[in-house]
C-alpha cells in the first residue's frame, strides 16, 4: 500500500476499458455563477427519494411547517428522512408523479409555501473533532443525506462502515455532456467541501485521501488545491477527460490501478467514494445544523434562454425551473432529467426535484435528434469495445430480450452501470440500456417475489409447529397426573426394596422373594391361596390323549374300507373291459361271417381270404383275453395296477376293432371292383366296423365313469402317477407283446397273400392288366369285396397298434420303441417279398381307378 500511495502522489494515473469522447456541450452552463430561484407555488417533497425504506410520516394535512422540519424518521433499512424545504401549509399528502422513467406515483408532502422561509430551530457544531463516531453518524442519518452524484446511496451507511478505509476517493469527474453542477460547486464552495472531506476522514481514518478531477475543469482544480494545501493528506489528482470516468469503479481504476471484484463493492478492498455534493452537504448538515433541502442543479439546452446553474429546493416543480430560466418549448418538446447518456425523458415536468437530480436538459431536434428505429445488430463489437465494465452488451441483449436471468447473471448484468456507451456507438441504434433496465427491474422483482414466498413458508412452517404445540398441551392437560406419594409411603417402599435386596443374596433367594411376594399379595388382597388342581389337569389330558387315538383308530378303518372298495372297483372294472374285450371280437367275427355268408362261395380265393381273416380276428380275441387274464392274475390286487390292467385291456379291445376295420379295407383295396354290389358291400364292411369300434368306445366311457377320477388317472399312469419300478416292467412287457402279437398278424398277412398268389399265379398276373380280362360274375365280386374289406380293416388295425404300443413303452424303454415303430428298417425283406408287394399294390391301384372310372360312367 505504501508503493501505491507513492505512486499516486507522483500522479500516476491509470487507464480503464472502453471509454468513448462524446461533445461535452459544458460552456453553455458555467458563464454565470449559481443562481437563486424565487419560492414555487407548491413544492412536491417525494417521501422516497433514495434507495432504501421509505421514513415514517410524522406529520398530517393542514399542518404547518418551518424550513429544515422534518417529515419523515427513519424507519427501516437504509432509511432516512425527508424535510420541509421551506416553511408553508401542508396542504395535502397523495401520491404523485415520481422522478423515474415510468412516473409511477410515489406518495408525497404537498407543501404551499407561505413566503417568509422561516427556519426551524439548528443544531451546529461548533467544535466537530469533539464528536464521536457515532454522534457525527448520527447527524449525518439525521440530516437526511443521501448521494447526490446519481444512485441515492444513504451516506450514513458508508459512513459507518466497520471495514478498514485506506483511501477516500472523492469523485469531483463530472464526467457527462451539458452536467456543470458539481464543476460549479468545487468553484464557489471549495472550502465547504474540504470541510467536508476533513469530517469524513475523521470517520473512516484513510491513509490518503485522493480527489480526481478531469483536465477539462481547471478552475475547479485550481479551487480545490488552494482550499485543500493545509492538509497534505489530501490530494487533488487530474485525470483524462473520457465517458464515464465517473463511474465509482472506473474511477478507482483510474486513480489506484484496482479493480474491484464482480458483485463487491469498493470497501471490500480498502476504499470509499463520496461525492463532492455530497461531502458539501456533511459539512452543512455538521458544522451549520442543516439538513439537506435543496441543491445544485445544471438548466440547459438549447430552448433555454438563460443556461446554468441554480440552488434549487427539494420538491420544486421542473416546470418552475424552466420558466425561471426562460424556457421556449418547440414541437415535440421533450425534457430529460439528467445528461443526454444516462438521463431519462420525463413524461411530464410536473415531478419535483429530488435529491439526485443534478441536470434538466431541454434540447431541440438538432441538439438532441430523436432515436431512429431498431435495426439488426450487425455484429460489429463496437458495444463491447466502448464498455467501460469490460461486458458483451450484445449477448445480455439477448438474453434480456429473451428473459433468461440466469443467463443474465452468469453475464454479469449488474456490473452495468448504465452509461450508455453501447448505445451511443451502436451502429443499428438499439437502444441497449433500456433493455438492461428493464431486465434488472424485472430480476429485482422476481428476487423480491421469492424472499416473499420463503418469508410465507417459515411463517407457516412456525404456526404448523405452534399448531402442534398447542395440540399436545391439550392432550397432555386431560391427563391425570399420577397421585404423589407421602414421605412415609415413600420410606415403605424403600425398607421393602431393601428387605428384597438383602434376601436377594442368599442361596434361596428366588424362592423367598417368590414366597414373600405371594404373601404379600394374599395379605392385601384378604384371600386365601388357590387350590392345587394338578389332578384335574392331568385326568382332563388323559382325555384328550384317549380320543386322539379314537381318532386316528378309526381313521385308519375308514382308509382300509377305502381300500376295500377301491380294490373291488378295479376288479370290476377290468373284468367289464375283458367282457366288451370278448363281445367286441365277437361282434367282428359275426360281421365277417355275415358277409362271407351272404356272399356266394364260388370263388376259392375269396373263401380262403374271409376264413384266414376270421381265424386272424379270433386269434387276436383270444390272445387279448389270455393277456389280460395273465396280468391280472400276475399283478396284486392294488388301486394303481388293477387301473393300468383295466386300461390295457380297453385299449386291446379297441385296436382288434379297428384292426378289423383296416382289415376289410385293405382286402377291398386289393380286391377288384367291378359292380356297385362290390362297393356296396364294402360300404356296409366299413359301416359296421365303424360301429363295433363306436359301441366300444361308448362302453368304455360308461365305464370309465363308474370307476370316478382313480380310473382316468390310472389309464395313464405315465403321466398323472409316478410309477413303480414293478409296474413299469409290467408295463415294458405289455408293449413288448403287443409288438409280438403286430410282427405276428403282419406275416400271416403276408403268408397268406403268398397263398393265394401261388394258388392263383395266373389269375394274379392277369389281375395285373384287368382290362384284358374276362368280365367276373357278380357273385365273385361281391366276395373279392368283402375279402378287401377284411383285409384292409386287419392292415389298419395292426398299424395303429403298433403305434399305440410304441407311445406307451416309449418312456420306458425308447431305443426299443423306437426300433419297434419302423418293422420295415429293422427286419429289411427279401428280395421274393417285395416283388410280392409291389405287384400287389399294382393291382390295387388297378383295381381302384376301374372302380372310379366305371362309377362315373354310371352316374
Amino acid at each position: 500500500m505504501e508503493k501505491l500511495i507513492d505512486q499516486i502522489k507522483q500522479g500516476k494515473v491509470w487507464s480503464i476499458p472502453g471509454g468513448i469522447h462524446p461533445p461535452g456541450q459544458k460552456l453553455q452552463s458555467t458563464t454565470h455563477a449559481i443562481a437563486r430561484l424565487p419560492l414555487p407555488d407548491k413544492l412536491v417533497v417525494s417521501l422516497k427519494q433514495h434507495i432504501g425504506a421509505n421514513g415514517k410520516l410524522i406529520v398530517e394535512k393542514g399542518q404547518q411547517v418551518l424550513k429544515g422540519q422534518a417529515l419523515t424518521k427513519p424507519s427501516g433499512n437504509w432509511s432516512v428522512p425527508v424535510h420541509a424545504p421551506t416553511s408553508g401549509l401542508i396542504s395535502d399528502i397523495c401520491p404523485m408523479p415520481s422522478a423515474h422513467p415510468s412516473a409511477l406515483p410515489e406518495l408525497s408532502v404537498i407543501i404551499e409555501p407561505d413566503g417568509e422561509d422561516k427556519w426551524c430551530e439548528l443544531h451546529p457544531v461548533s467544535d466537530a473533532k469533539a464528536l464521536s463516531h457515532d454522534e457525527l453518524v448520527d447527524i449525518i442519518h439525521q440530516s437526511g443525506i443521501a448521494g447526490m452524484g446519481g444512485a441515492g446511496f444513504p451516506t450514513y451507511v458508508k459512513a459507518d462502515t466497520r471495514k478498514a478505509i485506506e483511501l477516500l476517493i472523492v469523485n469531483a469527474v463530472e464526467c457527462e455532456p451539458y452536467i456543470t453542477a458539481d464543476d460549479m460547486l468545487m468553484r464557489e464552495h471549495a472550502d465547504g467541501i474540504i470541510a467536508g472531506i476533513e469530517l469524513m476522514q475523521q470517520l473512516l481514518n484513510p491513509q490518503l485521501t485522493i480527489i480526481g478531477i478531469e483536465d477539462n475543469k481547471p478552475d475547479a482544480i485550481a479551487a480545490m488545491k488552494q482550499a485543500a494545501q493545509h492538509n497534505d493528506s489530501i490530494i487533488v489528482q487530474t485525470v483524462p477527460t473520457v465517458y464515464p470516468s465517473g463511474g465509482e469503479k472506473q474511477l478507482i481504476k483510474l486513480l489506484t490501478g484496482k479493480e474491484v471484484p464482480s458483485g463487491s463493492i469498493p470497501a471490500d478492498i480498502g476504499m470509499l467514494v463520496q461525492n463532492v455534493g455530497t461531502l458539501f452537504a456533511v459539512n452543512q448538515a455538521v458544522n451549520e445544523g442543516k439538513p439537506l433541502i435543496e441543491r445544485v442543479v445544471t438548466v440547459t439546452g438549447n430552448t433555454i434562454h438563460k443556461q446554468g446553474n441554480v440552488w434549487a429546493l427539494l420538491g420544486t416543480e421542473i416546470k418552475h425551473l424552466l420558466v425561471c430560466q426562460g424556457f421556449s418549448p418547440v414541437p415535440q418538446q421533450r425534457v430529460v432529467m439528467g445528461g443526454p447518456m444516462m438521463g431519462f425523458t420525463l413524461p411530464t415536468v410536473r415531478i419535483g426535484v429530488v435529491k439526485t437530480t443534478n441536470c434538466i436538459l431541454a434540447p431541440d431536434h438538432q441538439e438532441l435528434a430523436e432515436p431512429g428505429e431498431e435495426k439488426a445488430c450487425i455484429r460489429c463489437s463496437a458495444c463491447a469495445d466502448a464498455c467501460p465494465a469490460s461486458l458483451l452488451p450484445q449477448q445480455l441483449q439477448w438474453f434480456a430480450k429473451s428473459k433468461e436471468y440466469d443467463k443474465l447473471n452468469e453475464h454479469n448484468l449488474f456490473d452495468c452501470i448504465e452509461c450508455g456507451a453501447c448505445a451511443y456507438v451502436c451502429p443499428s441504434e438499439i437502444p441497449l440500456v433500456q433493455y438492461y433496465r428493464v431486465a434488472k427491474a424485472e430480476i429485482k422483482e422476481q428476487q423480491a417475489e421469492q424472499i416473499k414466498a420463503e418469508r410465507a413458508k417459515e411463517r407457516f412452517e412456525a404456526r404448523k409447529e405452534r399448531l402442534e404445540r398447542e395440540q399436545e398441551e391439550r392432550q397432555n392437560r386431560h391427563k391425570r397426573k399420577p397421585a404423589a406419594k407421602s414421605d412415609g409411603e415413600k420410606q415403605k417402599v424403600a425398607d421393602a426394596l431393601a428387605r428384597v435386596k438383602a434376601k436377594s443374596d442368599d442361596k434361596d433367594s428366588k424362592s423367598a422373594v417368590a414366597a414373600a411376594i405371594a404373601r404379600a399379595k394374599a395379605k392385601k388382597q384378604g384371600a386365601e391361596l388357590e387350590p392345587d388342581n394338578s389332578e384335574v389337569a392331568k385326568e382332563r389330558a388323559a382325555r384328550k390323549e384317549q380320543a386322539r387315538k379314537y381318532k386316528e383308530q378309526k381313521a385308519q378303518e375308514q382308509g382300509e374300507e377305502s381300500v376295500d372298495k377301491d380294490d373291488k372297483k378295479s376288479a370290476v372294472a377290468a373284468a367289464i373291459a375283458r367282457a366288451k374285450a370278448k363281445k367286441a371280437a365277437q361282434a367282428t367275427e359275426e360281421n365277417v361271417s355275415a358277409e362271407t355268408d351272404a356272399a356266394p362261395k364260388d370263388d376259392k380265393k375269396a373263401a380262403v381270404a374271409a376264413a384266414i381273416a376270421r381265424a386272424k380276428a379270433k386269434k387276436a380275441a383270444q390272445a387279448t383275453e389270455n393277456q389280460t387274464e395273465a396280468e391280472e392274475e400276475a399283478t396284486p390286487v392294488d388301486d394303481k395296477k388293477a387301473a393300468v390292467a383295466a386300461a390295457i385291456a380297453r385299449a386291446k379291445a379297441k385296436k382288434a376293432a379297428q384292426a378289423a376295420e383296416n382289415q376289410t379295407e385293405a382286402e377291398e383295396d386289393s380286391a377288384p371292383v367291378d359292380d356297385k354290389k362290390a362297393a356296396v358291400a364294402a360300404a356296409i364292411a366299413r359301416a359296421k366296423a365303424k360301429k363295433a369300434a363306436k359301441e366300444q368306445v361308448q362302453s368304455d366311457d360308461s365305464s370309465q365313469q363308474t370307476n370316478d377320477s382313480s380310473a382316468e388317472a390310472d389309464a395313464q399312469p405315465q403321466a398323472d402317477a409316478p410309477e413303480s419300478n414293478e409296474d413299469k416292467k409290467k408295463a415294458a412287457v405289455a408293449a413288448a407283446i403287443a409288438r409280438a402279437k403286430a410282427k405276428k398278424a403282419a406275416k400271416e398277412q403276408a403268408q397268406s397273400d403268398d397263398s393265394s398268389e401261388q394258388i392263383n399265379d395266373s389269375n394274379d398276373e392277369a389281375d395285373a392288366k384287368p382290362q384284358s380280362d374276362a368280365p367276373e360274375s357278380s357273385e365273385d365280386k361281391k366276395k373279392a369285396a368283402v375279402a378287401a374289406a377284411i383285409a384292409r380293416a386287419k392292415a389298419k388295425k395292426a398299424a395303429k397298434e403298433q403305434a399305440q404300443s410304441d407311445d406307451s413303452s416309449q418312456q420306458q424303454d425308447a431305443s426299443s420303441d423306437e426300433a419297434n415303430s419302423k418293422p420295415q428298417v429293422d427286419e429289411p425283406e427279401s428280395s421274393e417279398d417285395k416283388k410280392k408287394a409291389a405287384v400287389a399294390r399294382a393291382i390295387a391301384r388297378a383295381k381302384a381307378k376301374k372302380l372310379q372310372q366305371e362309377g362315373n360312367d354310371k352316374s
